[in-house]
């Protein structure tokens, strides 16, 4: 499983884009996740499925809320990582006005969430293999900070620690 101190996983997540530039064409775009992150601090959080309750009206909300104080704070990009194809993925971000704040990330395979060892067997509830819900620091591409969810919860995956966790990193 992944821990503070490890390299991401090498690999691809996509993302949606619905306007062309910078060298990305319209819809989905592979991103190679060693290069996206390398010489930069990435807030990423991770959850179990697009448009579900908790990750609908908390998880993403806080990020979105707090993308300024998370910017102020070092931090160059928000990831959402799911495991959602990229056409949900970007659905989702515009029905939550993730545009220039948070990037919505499909891991629609599980392939990343496979090698980070963080995934949640949700078959019993007709959803399969999905991601925990987590957030973290990376620099790098290097993991800072680690925030794994019990099952069930969201208590330390928020954008409210992040926030504490990127501010003691900057100091």
């Amino acid at each position: 499983m992944l821990k503070v101190g490890d390299k991401l996983p090498a690999g691809s997540l996509q993302e949606f884009i619905e306007v062309e530039g910078g060298g990305c064409t319209l819809g989905p775009n592979n991103f190679d996740i060693g290069k996206a992150t390398a010489g930069k601090t990435i807030a990423i959080f991770a959850l179990p499925g697009a448009y579900t309750p908790t990750c609908s009206a908390q998880h993403v909300p806080g990020y979105v809320q707090h993308t300024d104080a998370l910017k102020a704070a070092g931090v160059d990009e928000i990831w959402c990582v799911s495991v959602n194809d990229a056409f949900v993925m970007g659905a989702w971000g515009r029905d939550q006005h993730t545009a220039g704040k948070v990037r919505m990330m499909a891991d629609g395979s599980a392939d990343f969430t496979k090698a980070t060892g963080l995934t949640l067997d949700l078959g019993a509830r007709g959803m399969g293999l999905r991601s925990q819900r987590y957030s973290m620091l990376v620099v790098d591409g290097v993991v800072k900070t680690l925030n794994i969810e019990a099952p069930g919860k969201f208590e330390v995956s928020d954008a409210g620690t992040l926030l504490a966790q990127a501010k003691a990193l900057k100091a």
